[in-house]
């Protein structure tokens, strides 16, 4: 047999050049499939970015869009009471023991002095203008509230005194991060923008139902139905209003500005709530004590009356001259 027949097996250089040959196609391959992967993870980051600058867009054009709501029926922040309809009012209530008389005499009036205290409601000067700074979170508020609702009422009906709120918020920290303060003024603004007739007894049921401290409070569910209840025009508009928290930016503007000062007084400024200005001066004494807080309004009407009732100087006319 003979031994000079060629092998089949591959040269060693044929080998190289396979196996050198297969790596650069497996390499081709890898490459194309890196290339895939990163154009892949660059589309899909671009895509983020886009939504989520689409997201921000919209958050910042929804703010920026939406104007700062400001409630109607406001004066200086505060709130006229229109009517007292929907409080219930004993009528045999007094707000001081003794019937106090309709005039001052003549000797309290020549020494300057209240001998006899008038009644608001018949002092003859006007009425007395009663303003109320109040949080509605703040016990002193519900304190005040119940102690002179009565008699508050009827200074209302009888036209004796005008009577304002001045919802504001201090306390808004102390509701377990519910904002319950903020929220409360917030709902005491929509009623007295969309049903202010019905605004002072939501005010008085806000204070006399008003949440234990350390409790979430209500919910702006709940405080549309306590309006509803309170007999609110307008259930609609008022609960959107509500549940909204419409005002609620208005509410933190308005305690910053009667931190700082409040109108027609002396350098006045909120400090805590609840704050009464009869007249634009401070009340200082008891808030559960109607009597002394009576007779607080009744002096500051007094004062009024004697102010008004000072003789306005006249000039008596010489003479004329007739000549001879």
């Amino acid at each position: 047999m003979s031994n000079d027949e060629s092998s089949n097996a591959p040269e060693p250089n044929d080998r190289r050049s396979a196996v050198r040959e297969k790596a650069q196609l497996v390499h081709a391959r890898q490459k194309r499939a890196r290339a895939i992967r990163t154009t892949a993870l660059t589309v899909g980051a671009v895509a983020v970015v886009a939504v989520v600058a689409t997201g921000v867009t919209m958050a910042v054009t929804s703010q920026t869009s939406r104007p700062d709501m400001s409630p109607a029926n406001v004066v200086d922040d505060g709130f006229a009471v229109t009517s007292v309809n929907g409080v219930a009012v004993d009528a045999g209530a007094q707000s001081v023991d003794a019937t106090p008389s309709a005039t001052p005499s003549d000797a309290a009036k020549s020494a300057g002095s209240s001998a006899e205290t008038p009644d608001p409601a018949e002092t003859g000067t006007g009425a007395v203008d009663i303003r109320v700074y109040v949080d509605y979170y703040a016990p002193g508020a519900k304190q005040f509230q119940v102690a002179n609702v009565q008699q508050l009422t009827r200074w209302v009906n009888q036209d004796a005194a005008t009577l304002s709120y001045y919802p504001v918020a201090m306390l808004s920290a102390k509701s377990n991060g519910t904002k319950y303060s903020q929220r409360a003024a917030s709902a005491s603004a929509c009623v007295a923008t969309h049903s202010p007739d019905s605004f002072f007894a939501f005010n008085n049921a806000l204070l006399s139902k008003q949440p234990e401290q350390g409790d979430d409070g209500f919910t702006d569910a709940e405080l549309a139905d306590l309006a509803i209840a309170s007999g609110a025009d307008d259930p609609k508009t008022v609960r959107e209003c509500i549940e909204g928290e419409n005002y609620v930016t208005w509410v933190k503007d308005a305690t910053e500005r009667a931190l700082v000062g409040i109108p027609d007084t002396q350098g006045v400024a909120l400090t805590g709530t609840p704050m009464i200005l009869v007249n634009g001066q401070p009340y200082a004494g008891a808030l559960d004590d109607p009597k002394e807080f009576a007779q607080f309004v009744l002096t500051i009407s007094s004062d009024a009356y004697y102010h008004s009732a000072e003789p306005t100087p006249t000039v008596t006319p010489s003479p004329t001259s007739t000549g001879k």
